[in-house]
């Protein structure tokens, strides 16, 4: 394997075990002295998590239709530059994205083409045999741009079940690199938003080099190293980087709010800005000497009780607000209103700093990539920046307040959706979860 090499862990769909063959395969090499790096394609906050507790280094988000193309070339030029070898993670299906500009569907699809990275097909083959054989060569002929490197059949159930998919996907000329059995440990636990989050798991190092273990009795690592092209892209910047919201920003965090882009924090701290976190579920304010205060989202719904009781917390976000910037997004939007429903159909009561009401009880899901235009200089930017991101939350807003919106938005095909958002003094809020400028 060449240094700084790369490959994209690639499958037909969610739900296939790409997740577990990445997280293994990035701690088996690792405890082969490799340094590893995961990236996930697409707006996903937890995968990077469970990359970086596998790595020891952190994850970072290649998205290529929320990114400019320059700056996923910085980004991914910095993480090869800090690793051996870099193992990039799809978004659901590989060529799963939107209806965009060439090289901008925000599928993984789009940075294998783009930067000459191979796949790693994982192939879930429960329920088939030679068939997979058909869903392979689907694979290798739907883009000749991008390349099949080799396939890996994920809940075999027998070894005859392993050699009948096997020798008919080899046959078409695909290496098949490995076989892993059926196992009910191998299953990630999931929630509303996904799976749970690597720092909920108690037994985090015992989960992941069990991954690990299967992976390098079922997988042949020497050759899918062998598969990792060298990865040379081009001089990018990050010139569409959202910038520090302030010097010193005081960071909700802790299990209510873990929902920040691992490059955002990255670039924040690159450029000068120190980040102060503090814990909301733990009854902590920010920190007084800091001058703006960042709420990301999370899962307040979970914890909902505990933040309306958390007094000091309350007292000290209401302080603040009053002389200096305090933005929320998703989770934290929510925490900034009047009031939380909780799944049971319970009303907790929050910090009241913008107008709004939200209900986790009447869940509806509101899912895609958002285009924002700012109204308003927040910490987000200045009034008429425009903004890419995403939305993912099932809450509802039961009463809309009388704030006025914070952005104009649209859905990632440039239709317009409305005004979204809430702005009231230093307060400024909104569902969209910001990932890079326009």
């Amino acid at each position: 394997m060449n240094a700084s090499s790369g490959l994209i862990i690639g499958a037909a769909r969610s739900g296939s075990g790409k997740t577990s063959v990445t997280i293994g395969l990035l701690r088996a090499f690792k405890r082969r002295g490799l340094r590893v790096r995961g990236a996930k394609s697409g707006p996903d906050y937890i995968d990077p998590g469970f990359h970086a507790a596998a790595t020891g280094l952190p994850g970072v988000n290649l998205d290529s239709w929320a990114m400019a193309p320059s700056l996923v070339s910085a980004l991914l030029k910095q993480s090869t530059a800090e690793a051996d070898m870099l193992i990039v993670e799809s978004a659901m299906g590989l060529f799963d994205g939107i209806r965009s500009d060439p090289g901008r569907s925000g599928a993984a699809s789009d940075l294998a083409r783009r930067f000459g990275l191979p796949v790693l097909l994982v192939l879930d083959v429960s329920g088939q045999s030679q068939t997979a054989a058909a869903v392979a060569k689907g694979f290798a002929v739907y883009d000749p741009a991008v390349r099949i490197a080799g396939v890996v059949l994920n809940r075999v159930g027998s070894e005859r079940h392993r050699r009948l998919a096997a020798d008919a996907i080899e046959a078409l000329g695909l290496p098949v690199v490995g076989a892993i059995m059926r196992d009910p440990r191998m299953t990630m636990p999931e929630r509303h938003l996904g799976l749970v989050q690597a720092s909920e798991y108690e037994a985090l190092e015992e989960f992941i080099g069990r991954m690990a273990d299967v992976m390098e009795a079922s997988l042949d690592l020497d050759r899918i190293a062998a598969l990792a092209q060298p990865v040379a892209p081009e001089v990018g910047d990050y010139g569409h980087m959202l910038p520090p919201p302030g010097q010193r920003v005081a960071l909700a965090q802790d299990a209510a709010f873990t929902f920040l882009y691992p490059h955002l924090a990255g670039h924040w701290r690159s450029a000068g800005a120190e980040i102060v976190p503090f814990s909301p579920l733990a009854d902590q304010g920010p920190s007084d000497d800091c001058d703006v205060c960042w709420m990301p989202g999370g899962y307040p719904e979970l914890h909902a009780g505990r933040l309306a009781a958390a007094e000091n917390f309350r007292a000290a976000m209401t302080g603040f607000a009053e002389t200096r910037p305090v933005h929320g997004e998703c989770g934290g939007f929510m925490v900034l209103g009047e009031e939380l429903e909780d799944a049971e159909g319970r009303t907790h009561r929050m910090l009241g700093l913008l107008g709004h009401s939200t209900s986790f009880a009447r869940r509806k899901m509101n899912l895609g990539y958002r285009q924002a235009r700012i109204l308003a200089d927040c910490p987000v930017g200045l009034a008429g920046a425009l903004i890419r991101g995403h939305e993912f939350h099932y809450a509802q807003v039961t009463r809309p307040g009388s704030d006025e919106p914070l952005v104009d938005i649209a859905d990632g095909l440039g239709t317009p959706i409305g005004a979204s958002g809430a702005r009231r003094g230093h307060v400024t809020g909104t569902f969209f979860h910001a990932i890079a400028r326009g």
